[in-house]
């Protein structure tokens, strides 16, 4: 029993595998076909955006996809090649490789297995939490602006010439230059694959529309020949499984990996984090999120050993198991092996698949990653949110992806900072069935004559409890008739010991004991009696009195039962105002 606790740990997976049930075979089969379908162009396609041969994007695919089915928790959760993480690596390595592409693809490897050990060190340290640290706004503008740059960069491919620009915005102003460099050939590879994709999309949406038109490009090229046409393609592609390659690069060089593989181990995981979320709540069960930081470290050095680059998850991919019926991660492990064995035994075929067909399946696939609309609604709801997705957007267009996350970054730790350091916070009546609620909200609630109710919506630490001093003496100061007695809700604020919040206490206690206002604490009267004791502020009728709750201390106080007319006007806008 011990032993299946264990393993239930640690892979949840293979758990989830051991205990199948034979009547979800035939639909996790299907479904693994159509993810293989849907994975085999797109990762290919993805290779090329970060740089390496068509055939990593293939093994980033077959040992990654059967770790997470072992180690992840999500049943319908694909993991593979994505185009945010692709567009990252891209930005971080190619400057460090200096256009020598063994060293390219070892630097690849490298910041993929530090990707894996940055998640595996978040998921020991239970940082699942880091999950909702990226708000929704953030990710957005985030994703938003990679999807643009990535369909920007892919123009050169689409229209056969090369951009001599590296940034978007000097790419975009060149652009105008580069049309008369346009190879019609090329161009009509690429309107060939698009309106294939098109026509798929529309008329047969189950379909793998990016196989079936990487298919036909490549099928055309092998029939008219690509010198004749003088268009780029693929090219031969090694078979087998690929030999294990120590890194030749100067040791120097993975200090400048060791940051920008935390970028990418964060994005990676608040970005899969949303997929597998959103279709655990759709098919009923539960994800744990500090275990998928372990599955998507794993799933990272499984991908580092075998040659491949960084990985997250799928949404396009997992949409389509989903649709297909997938359910369990047994669909992962026949996806992988028929990749596995295109991989192996198919490879001579993948040579004749045009680089521009490839920059049509990137460009589709970032076209779905867009949502401008959704940010722009933002406005209306949300104004902070709607800066934040903004600003970040903007950044990642003009500053390039690396610094635009790692703004992103920053701009969620300070967004928490903010909710942390300025709370919300309320003042608490009483309505005619003596239920205690928030004062400035409903005509039904008044305040106590003499009694002021206060709660502060944030664990009070060293960095906000000036602050919370503050607001409270505030709050009293715009009080008509000063209250005599001043009651915390101490469930809400005080929930670890913190010498430096005890020493504002102290302060705050003093400076209400000389204007005449008793201080009272409702709840966890036995840890807030202990921490007011240790730090030397005194307990009782001649100190601050503790009691269990909130109507405990109303009672015990006898002010409860003198309701004013209302709430004064002055104190409900400041609240309002603050919140």
């Amino acid at each position: 029993m011990q032993d299946f606790f264990s393993l239930s740990r640690w892979m949840p997976g293979l758990v989830t595998l051991l205990d199948y049930r034979r009547d979800w075979l035939a639909d996790d089969v299907r479904a693994g076909l159509s993810v293989a379908a849907v994975a085999l162009p797109v990762a290919i396609a993805y290779a090329e955006l970060a740089g390496v041969s068509a055939v990593v994007g293939l093994y980033s695919c077959i040992l990654p996809m059967i770790a997470y089915a072992f180690f992840g928790t999500s049943r319908q959760l694909i993991v593979g090649p994505d185009a945010a993480t692709c567009a990252v690596i891209a930005a971080v390595v190619m400057p460090l490789a200096a256009g020598d592409a063994t060293r390219h693809w070892q630097l690849v490897m490298t910041m993929t297995a530090m990707t894996g050990l940055w998640c595996l060190a978040a998921s020991y340290f239970r940082l699942g939490v880091l999950a909702d640290f990226l708000s929704r706004p953030i990710l957005l503008g985030l994703l938003n602006g990679v999807a643009i740059t990535i369909m920007v960069g892919q123009l050169s491919r689409i229209f056969g010439f090369t951009f001599d620009e590296s940034q978007l915005i000097e790419r975009l102003a060149a652009t105008p230059d580069y049309l008369a460099l346009v190879h019609w050939p090329t161009l009509g590879v690429s309107a060939l694959t698009l309106i294939i994709m098109l026509l798929c999309r529309h008329y047969r949406p189950l379909w793998p529309s990016s196989l079936l038109a990487l298919v036909v490009a490549a099928g055309v090229l092998w029939y008219l020949g690509p010198e004749r046409l003088n268009i780029a393609v693929v090219g031969s592609l090694s078979e087998g499984i690929p030999d294990f390659q120590l890194p030749e690069f100067p040791p120097g060089l993975m200090r400048d990996l060791v940051l920008p593989a935390l970028n990418l181990a964060m994005v990676s995981f608040v970005s899969m984090m949303l997929t597998a979320r959103s279709f655990a709540a759709r098919n009923g069960y539960d994800i744990d999120a500090d275990r998928e930081f372990r599955a998507l470290g794993v799933a990272n050095l499984a991908s580092a050993v075998s040659q491949g680059f960084a990985i997250s998850g799928a949404d396009s991919r997992t949409a389509v198991n989903d649709a297909n019926g997938g359910k369990s991660q047994l669909v992962s492990i026949v996806a992988a092996g028929v990749i596995a064995g295109v991989t192996f035994f198919l490879t001579e075929p993948l040579q004749y698949i045009p680089t521009a067909a490839l920059g049509i399946v990137l460009v589709m696939a970032s076209w779905s990653l867009i949502n401008l609309r959704g940010q722009w609604q933002l406005h209306k709801s949300d104004k902070p949110a709607f800066w934040l997705a903004w600003i970040t957007f903007i950044s990642v267009l003009f500053m390039g992806v690396i610094p635009g996350i790692t703004l992103a970054v920053l701009l969620g730790l300070f967004q928490f900072l903010r909710n942390v350091m300025r709370p919300t916070d309320q003042l608490m009546g009483m309505n005619e069935e003596g239920v205690v609620h928030t004062l400035g909200r409903n005509e039904e609630v008044k305040a106590i004559a003499g009694v002021l109710i206060y709660r502060f919506n944030s664990p009070l630490t060293y960095f906000n409890a000036s602050y919370f001093k503050r607001r409270v003496l505030a709050l009293i100061g715009l009080e008509k008739a000063q209250p005599n007695c001043l009651i915390i809700d101490a469930v809400s604020c005080f929930t670890h010991q913190d010498i430096s919040v005890m020493s504002v206490v102290g302060e705050l206690h003093k400076e209400l004991k000389r204007r005449g206002i008793h201080m009272v604490m409702a709840g966890r009267r036995s840890q807030m009696t202990h921490w007011l004791q240790q730090a030397g502020i005194r307990v009782g009728e001649e100190g601050v009195l503790v009691y269990p709750d909130l109507y405990e201390a109303l009672r015990m106080t006898r002010c409860y039962h003198t309701p004013a007319p209302a709430v004064t006007t002055e104190v409900a806008e400041a609240v309002r105002s603050e919140a």
